[in-house]
């Protein structure tokens, strides 16, 4: 069996880039569609419910399109809303947490495994509990990282501020005598942009896990596995959508490619797209 039908997947904004690239080179002949609601951006700051909320009408779209699967590339929503995506939806739902959780376990030495992510996914405990599941004796140090993602979103991926952030942001994972994490998992799909400061900051010793290269593996084994794949002749195409300013859009989206993208297409989700985030707000008035 094969399904020609494109690849849905959508993110709080322009983090969930790094997964569809990921995806592009793990299942080349796939076409994609990526839904980029950077108007609501970020996720991180919003109550549960309005995240289940949001999400599902990111789901309602990307269906409307007539996707064949799913790929919640967002943790934020992975972390509290996946099990009523998976209810609703009609094709298959593959989120971030377990599959980034599973590669986190196996890539430390110690067990130390420190989790960087928002504020509502810390909060959910979702990736301790998944690393736990995979290794039951993990010390797992999970810090919410809020300044991390408006970073990415403005684009302001390198220089001497963006460093210091990075670094403020990472110190509560050294607390004085405790021993260091070897292992750091990214628990956002927007920090992998911000992936070569964080590196630096982190050090040589501690190895940094992207959870884009752990859920494109799960796709392609779910796509393989229910005889979703792709003709072996399909000329995939790749779609961007964005209910922010697609020229922004598109200036990430080309970074990220390292060279032309697709172009980038305004979508309109809700009236909350046409109102700016409480952050994005706050910070504009500082």
């Amino acid at each position: 069996m094969s399904d020609p039908r494109p690849i849905g997947l959508f993110d709080s904004g322009v983090g969930g880039l790094t997964v569809l690239r990921e995806v592009r080179t793990r299942v080349p002949r796939e076409s994609t569609l990526y839904l980029g609601v950077n108007a609501r951006a970020p996720y991180g700051y919003r109550p549960d419910t309005e995240v289940v909320v949001l999400s599902g009408e990111c789901l309602d779209w990307l269906l409307g399109q007539d996707v064949k699967a799913v790929v919640v590339a967002c943790s934020t929503s992975s972390s509290v809303a996946l099990d009523q995506l998976r209810r609703h939806s009609t094709v298959p739902v593959l989120g971030i947490i377990a599959p980034a959780a599973a590669a986190a376990a196996v890539a430390t030495r110690s067990g130390r495994i420190g989790v960087i992510a928002t504020e509502t996914t810390v909060r959910s405990g979702s990736f301790p509990r998944a690393i736990m599941r995979e290794r039951p004796d993990a010390d797992i140090r999970a810090v919410g990282t809020p300044a991390l993602v408006p970073l990415v979103e403005a684009g302001e991926l390198d220089g001497t501020h963006v460093a210091g952030v990075v670094r403020t942001s990472l110190a509560p994972l050294s607390p004085r005598g405790s021993e260091p994490i070897d292992t750091l998992l990214l628990g956002c799909t927007h920090y992998p942009l911000l992936g070569a400061v964080i590196a630096d900051v982190i050090g040589p010793d501690v190895t940094v896990i992207d959870p884009a290269a752990a859920i494109a593996a799960a796709l392609a084994l779910l796509l393989e596995t229910d005889g979703l794949a792709a003709p072996m002749d399909h000329e995939p195409r790749h779609l961007l959508r964005t209910t922010g300013d697609p020229v922004l859009f598109g200036r990430t989206a080309q970074r990220l490619f390292g060279g032309p993208a697709p172009a980038v297409q305004s979508v309109t989700l809700g009236a909350i797209d046409r109102a700016p985030s409480p952050l994005v707000s706050a910070g504009a008035s500082r």
